[in-house]
């Protein structure tokens, strides 16, 4: 891990890949310099985050595209029409770090190494929890919620494929919501997202920019 003043960066290796977080709008040229070469040097794929879209990466060859940060005010939260659980066991751990590969097509992650993009340690985490919603009792959407200084997020909301345009994503994000009310929530929306994180009254605060490393043929 690489903390600075502008970014913070956590290198994962050749599979999980370097991912680097800009946090100032000002990254001065030495920031520049150093975040450019920790991204030629890594031995995995690259993603970099600039909720600021202040900040060009365009010299590292790597494709770029914008997708909103979205902010939901404290509000109540309906009733997932889904059965939804927050995970306590290793096992249901394990089923919500299937979904999210699967649905992400994290194929870095393939085959696939139990606890590698979820540790065990999130489980127990303060401020941290995972979920799982059930469609007829299979396991079909997980997601995952941080609390940190009084504001909630939401990260991975992934649906299986065998369940996509079944409710399953309002289904976690309602239960996920439940216990966040009382909290502004924010996150970052893909274009497929977007419509229904509007429908659960997020509303878009700022786009963000993404570099990543080129893709493979």
């Amino acid at each position: 891990m690489v903390r600075r003043r502008g970014f913070l960066a956590v290198d994962g290796g050749e599979r999980a890949g370097l991912r680097i977080l800009v946090q100032e709008p000002d990254l001065d040229p030495g920031e520049v310099a150093e975040l450019s070469d920790l991204a030629r040097r890594a031995g995995g794929p690259v993603n970099v985050e600039d909720p600021f879209s202040s900040t060009d990466l365009s010299h590292l060859g790597m494709r770029n595209w914008q997708m909103p940060v979205m902010l939901r005010p404290p509000g109540p939260v309906a009733e997932p029409a889904l059965d939804v659980i927050r995970v306590q066991r290793p096992e249901d751990l394990r089923t919500a770090e299937r979904i999210v590969i699967e649905g992400f097509e994290l194929a870095g992650f393939e085959p696939y190494r139990p606890g590698e993009l979820f540790p065990m340690a999130l489980i127990g985490q303060p401020g941290v929890d995972v979920f799982v919603a059930l469609h007829d009792g299979a396991a079909a959407g997980a997601c995952v919620s941080v609390v940190d200084d009084g504001v909630g997020s939401h990260y991975w909301v992934a649906t299986s494929t065998a369940f996509r345009s079944r409710g399953v994503g309002r289904a976690v994000m309602l239960g996920a919501l439940a216990h966040l009310a009382d909290l502004p929530v924010t996150l970052t929306a893909s274009k497929l997202g977007r419509p229904l994180y509007e429908s659960l009254g997020y509303a878009v605060a700022a786009p963000s920019t993404w570099w990543a490393s080129p893709r493979k043929d």
